[in-house]
Formats: C-alpha cells, sequence, structure tokens
C-alpha cells in the first residue's frame, strides 16, 4: 500500500526564497529522519510563502501506512513557522 499526502502550506514570516528554504529544509529533513517517509516540495518553488509538501509512505499494511503519514502531518502542524492549509490523501 503507497500512502501520499499533498500539503499546501504558508509561510507567513518569509520575505525571501532564501527564508523560504531554510525553513523548508529544517522540516524536510527532520521527517526524513524521523520517519519511514520520502518527502519533497512539489510546488509553488517560486512564492516566498506559499509552498507544497508532498509525502509518500509505502507499506504492506494500509493501517500502518496511515499511522506514518498522520505521524509525519502532525510534525509538520508542530512547527510554528508554518501552516498547513489544505491537506490531500491518496492511495495507490
Amino acid at each position: 500500500m503507497i500512502g501520499s499526502a499533498y500539503c499546501e502550506c504558508m509561510i507567513y514570516d518569509a520575505n525571501s526564497l532564501k527564508e523560504k528554504r531554510s525553513v523548508l529544509q529544517s522540516i524536510i529533513t527532520r521527517l526524513r529522519q524521523r520517519f519511514n517517509v520520502s518527502v519533497a516540495e512539489t510546488d509553488y518553488q517560486d512564492l516566498w510563502q506559499r509552498t507544497e509538501i508532498t509525502i509518500v509512505t509505502c507499506s504492506s499494511d494500509k493501517v500502518v501506512a496511515e499511522k506514518e503519514l498522520d505521524k509525519a502531518l502532525k510534525m509538520i502542524d508542530s512547527f510554528p513557522e508554518i501552516e498547513r492549509t489544505v491537506t490531500t490523501i491518496e492511495w495507490f
């Protein structure tokens, strides 16, 4: 079972692409280190305060994959620099 979560997020304090990348790199690195997921910025690379992060996990059981995605989404919510606005989850 492959689960993917597409998260549109806002980084309100970013005043440049450099500041945005700094926040995103921190979040992406921590997600990769702590969870069994692949993470990438997949949209809005040229906008300062808006981004889309895609998180993908693979497991033999849907429940395990769902828990892993849920933990990763909760971790994104724990960062005060970023606000998750729209999240879409797909299963393959």
